[in-house]
């Protein structure tokens, strides 16, 4: 009976001790997780600072060059419209006239030889009406030349040449319509340039005066406009130069052609007449 009185004791200490001690582990527990989380928010919390992003450089500006048709407003606007506009104006009614007399003349351009071979032929076997039938029907002032010269023939050979020289001369007159207008405007474009220029220093002179002291500002105003008529005028007239050179070669050729195909026309005529 003792011994079991004595067991039952044994457990029951035991048993109080296990208790004791898992609370003791329990409060061990609390404390350190106290003060683990104490610790934590003693901790001080390190704020990053933000990397600072580098600023894009900024695109170089590229400035676009200006057309060449914006310099040329440009420079007629900086050298005074009035009197720019008289020399855009001889610019283009001399190339209106160049250029009308170059499809004249181009269309007036004959094939000579083959015009004198179908005379030849048309001699041979029509005659005189059948080669005035050709020469009629051919444009240009070779063929006008050859019709006039087939209409005398009745009258004889020194009246088909005198009637060829005539009418060449008459021909030659229409080759060089509207020449002198050309040079015309040759001569005038530089001058209308060089007045300008006279007025724009005048008009400088003017203004120091005004002002009454030597300004380098105002200087070059006048003398800017001065400069831009004068370099117009001079464009303009080497330009339309040009193309009276042009024109006038070529009408130099047609010319030639026409002297060269006449002589040919009387050597055929004279021929024809001594086969008859």
């Amino acid at each position: 009976m003792k011994k079991l009185f004595t067991l039952l004791a044994l457990l029951g200490f035991m048993s109080l001790g296990f208790q004791s001690y898992a609370q003791e582990e329990e409060v061990a527990d609390s404390a350190a997780t106290e003060v683990d989380s104490a610790a934590a928010e003693a901790e001080p919390v390190v704020e990053e600072e933000p990397v600072a992003t580098p600023e894009p450089e900024p695109e170089p500006v590229v400035e676009e060059e200006a057309s060449f048709h914006q310099v040329i407003k440009d420079k007629f606007i900086e050298g005074d419209w009035k009197f720019m506009t008289p020399v855009l104006l001889c610019l283009i009614i001399g190339l209106a006239i160049a250029i009308e007399r170059i499809i004249t003349l181009n269309l007036a351009t004959t094939n000579t030889d083959k015009l004198l071979a179908t005379v030849e032929d048309a001699l041979s076997k029509g005659g005189v009406e059948a080669a005035k039938e050709v020469t009629r029907n051919t444009k240009g002032p070779v063929a006008s030349i050859f019709t006039q010269g087939l209409m005398r023939m009745s009258e004889g050979i020194d009246m088909v040449e005198k009637s060829i020289i005539a009418y060449g001369s008459v021909e030659m007159g229409r080759l060089e319509k509207g020449l002198v207008w050309v040079s015309l405007f040759i001569a005038l474009a530089p001058m209308l340039g060089f007045m300008g220029t006279v007025i724009g220093m005048i008009g400088a002179f003017d203004a120091i005066e005004a002002a009454g002291d030597i300004s380098p500002q105002i200087v070059a105003n006048g003398i800017k406009v001065a400069l831009l008529t004068t370099v117009a005028g001079l464009i303009v007239g080497i330009i339309l130069q040009v193309f009276y050179n042009y024109l006038v070669s070529k009408i130099d050729g047609l010319v030639n052609q026409m002297e060269d195909a006449s002589i040919t026309l009387v050597d055929l005529l004279v021929k024809h007449k001594l086969s008859n």
